[in-house]
């Protein structure tokens, strides 16, 4: 079956998080490289990155995103998206004021916050295909994590696809069945 609606996370899939963490190193006082080799640290630990905040012993500064954040290949993509017919949304482990700031570009679907559901739990990909409103194989979740986005995607019967960005696109090897990309700007082409 076609792809007919694509679902994307938001954090280092669509908003390039390096100015949001260089903005939470001021506040924090800490210098970025610092606040960089920790978060490293606990991904490599596999502990989850709000750990970072306990390790520095400083408070968790909030998360702020501006439009600038945005990669390059993201609206484009979207539009992209759009004009050949899908439905593009997206949601994430996010806060829920974050719905606002992306809607402006997408559909949001909701947040992790709202929804009281974190990602990997396969009740937020249950809610994903519920709120599309499709049979999970005509959904495809884009994202950078494989333990967050692709994996869960894949159990839920969605496509996953995975981009290498950001510290786990990296760190972390996607699934065969995975669609895999570099660049939003090869999604288009890349969905069956």
């Amino acid at each position: 079956m076609a792809v007919e609606a694509v679902v994307f996370d938001i954090g280092e899939t669509l908003i390039d998080e390096t100015m949001m963490w260089t903005r939470a190193a001021g506040v924090a006082g800490v210098t970025p490289f610092t606040l960089m080799g920790v978060l490293g640290g606990m991904i490599a630990q596999d502990r989850h990155h709000n750990d970072t905040w306990d390790v520095l012993g400083v408070e968790h500064p909030a998360a702020t995103w501006d439009d600038a954040d945005w990669y390059a290949d993201a609206g484009p993509c979207i539009e992209r998206l759009r004009s050949a017919g899908y439905r593009v949304c997206a949601v994430g482990n996010t806060p829920q004021f974050v719905e606002e700031h992306i809607g402006r570009r997408l559909e949001v679907l909701g947040s992790s916050e709202r929804w009281r559901i974190w990602k990997p739990d396969r009740a937020f990909f249950a809610r994903i295909v519920e709120a599309v409103g499709a049979a999970p194989e005509k959904i495809a979740y884009v994202g950078d994590r494989v333990d967050n986005d692709v994996g869960p995607a894949l159990a839920a019967g969605m496509v996953g696809v995975h981009i290498r960005r950001g510290p786990w696109g990296y760190l972390q090897e996607p699934p065969a069945e995975a669609i895999r990309i570099r660049s939003l700007d090869e999604l288009p082409a890349a969905l069956p």
